[in-house]
């Protein structure tokens, strides 16, 4: 999210406040949430220009990443070690958030907008849109499922059909039977989807059918390098296929981070 993002920030803090995410499980916390923490093997070079909404492996090993900001935001694809491949930029009047990649599809969401674009996931070129209601955030793509997940911002995540992005449903994410709000940037791997926490350094993983937490990992050993701004937060996942780890940016971080979720201490 974007400059804006403040007033949506208050059910997070809220939350936060109340333990829900805190450092120290509550008491009502059962064994089957485990908590972990964000270790990092490698730290990569990144854009600090870009407000990163969006990152994705793509299908050759590569990066997509997805920006946002009305009159700077675009979708460009880049190699690990830094290099630019191909970049378009949206509209002015757009604001990027999320973005999936479904075979030879690639979703990219709107924060306001309520339009998604659907481009050609090899030239980024765009090849129709489709219409939602309410904000945009974050979208992660279960292919097992023949689903899309999309997140507003809320505790509810939606699913959408992947080829039109219609809503089918919504469900609401809790922890000890307690909503979490905030839900932002998505990443799904099997039945897991992860989520930053808006304006956090924490990431949930969800059960995918149940909208249940299953995992809180703490990523506030990330160095954040960026300059000081209180929108240049976490915010981006993306899992490394074949493997038990993902990358880690955030919005103008200078730096990514190859990491690996392990039990905290």
């Amino acid at each position: 999210m974007g400059h804006r993002e403040a007033l949506s920030a208050l059910s997070v803090i809220a939350a936060l406040s109340g333990g829900l995410l805190a450092g120290c499980a509550p008491e009502s916390s059962t064994p089957s949430v485990e908590h972990l923490r964000a270790e990092v093997i490698e730290r990569l070079p990144f854009d600090q220009t870009s407000f990163t909404q969006g990152l994705e492996v793509t299908a050759d090993g590569n990066l997509y990443v997805g920006t946002g900001q009305e009159g700077e935001s675009r979708l460009y694809t880049r190699t690990i070690a830094g290099d630019e491949l191909a970049s378009v930029d949206l509209d002015p009047q757009f604001f990027g958030e999320g973005i999936t990649r479904i075979d030879d599809t690639l979703w990219q969401l709107t924060w306001l907008d309520g339009t998604a674009i659907r481009r050609n996931a090899e030239t980024l070129e765009e090849i129709g849109r489709a219409s939602y209601q309410g904000e945009g955030w974050g979208l992660c793509s279960r292919t097992e499922a023949d689903e899309v997940i999309f997140s507003d911002g809320t505790e509810e995540l939606r699913r959408m059909d992947p080829e039109t992005l219609e809503e089918r449903e919504r469900f609401t994410v809790t922890l000890d039977g307690e909503p979490v709000a905030g839900l932002n940037e998505l990443e799904c791997v099997g039945n897991d989807v992860y989520a930053n926490v808006f304006t956090t350094t924490d990431i949930v993983r969800i059960d995918a059918e149940t909208g249940e937490v299953t995992a809180r990992i703490d990523a506030s050993a990330l160095p954040n390098n960026a300059t000081d701004d209180p929108n240049h937060v976490l915010n981006g996942i993306a899992h490394i296929p074949g493997t038990d780890e993902f990358f880690l940016a955030g919005k103008r971080w200078p730096d990514m981070y190859r990491v690996r979720f392990t039990q905290a201490d």
